[in-house]
């Protein structure tokens, strides 16, 4: 891979810096301390590539997993979040002596966690796509949290991709973010869901109540007996759970391959 930029090469911390085990909002996160978008991190990758394709968060602590192209050729680099230092190489996971590098940053649980579809109301869900959609799939989000901003957009992808796929939106507002509770009622009470794109466009809504917002108290009761305790949250089809945003194209594998599975 001669090809590759020249790349400063990360000094690798013994220890972990951060636990980041899904692109999530929750209890320990402290990613929306750190943010890298595409066309930053081309700038910072310079001419050596071709374009970036993606970028996430990688399940190494305190690195981004960014995907990019070059002579027609993707590749993973590794950027940390200093923006100072670029990996270009395989990453090993010790405890298993894994090679991480090709399929990394796309967290799945070692054994998938399911729930009882069924037991989840979705008379305060917001939808996304056509209601006649063959495959649907249930999603917990707060409108503070950002990796929700993102899996938002690749929703809103996903469905115009494969109008057979459609998403379920349950408000379900963290601690860590305060307004999340008041907003949370606020866009039920207007139940408008164009208003969420609003929201996480960066938009602020005047706060409005009503008897239909305790909704909202229900779905933070609802999540503890269903024990998730992070944004965004997905549970397909068949009722497995998966934390973390992801990109449009792996939603509707997901979702699809659950929905086939029923």
């Amino acid at each position: 891979m001669r090809w590759i930029l020249p790349v400063l090469m990360l000094v690798l911390y013994a220890a972990p810096v951060m636990a980041f085990m899904s692109e999530g909002c929750g209890a320990g996160s402290c990613k929306d301390c750190h943010s890298l978008k595409a066309d930053e991190a081309a700038g910072l990758l310079g001419a050596g590539i071709d374009r970036v394709v993606s970028v996430r968060f990688s399940e190494m602590p305190g690195v981004w997993r960014v995907e990019v192209e070059k002579d027609g050729t993707r590749f993973p680099l590794y950027i940390d979040f200093s923006k100072k230092y670029v990996v270009a190489g395989n990453i090993i996971r010790l405890k298993d002596r894994a090679n991480i590098t090709l399929g990394e940053g796309r967290p799945q649980p070692e054994k998938p966690r399911k729930v009882d579809v069924a037991s989840i109301p979705l008379d305060d869900a917001f939808l996304i796509g056509d209601p006649m959609a063959q495959y649907k799939a249930i999603v917990f989000t707060d409108p503070r949290c950002p990796y929700c901003a993102q899996l938002h957009g690749e929703m809103r992808r996903a469905v115009k991709m494969d109008p057979n796929v459609a998403f379920y939106i349950k408000l379900y507002p963290l601690k860590m973010h305060p307004d999340a509770y008041p907003l949370s009622r606020t866009l039920i009470c207007r139940n408008d869901p164009a208003l969420l794109d609003r929201v996480y466009a960066g938009e602020s809504l005047e706060p409005v109540d009503c008897k239909e917002a305790a909704a909202i108290d229900a779905n933070l009761e609802l999540v503890k007996k269903l024990g998730i305790n992070s944004t965004p949250t997905m549970i397909l089809p068949d009722g497995t759970v998966r934390p973390g945003a992801r990109p449009a194209e792996d939603l509707l594998e997901m979702v699809r391959k659950a929905g086939q599975a029923e």
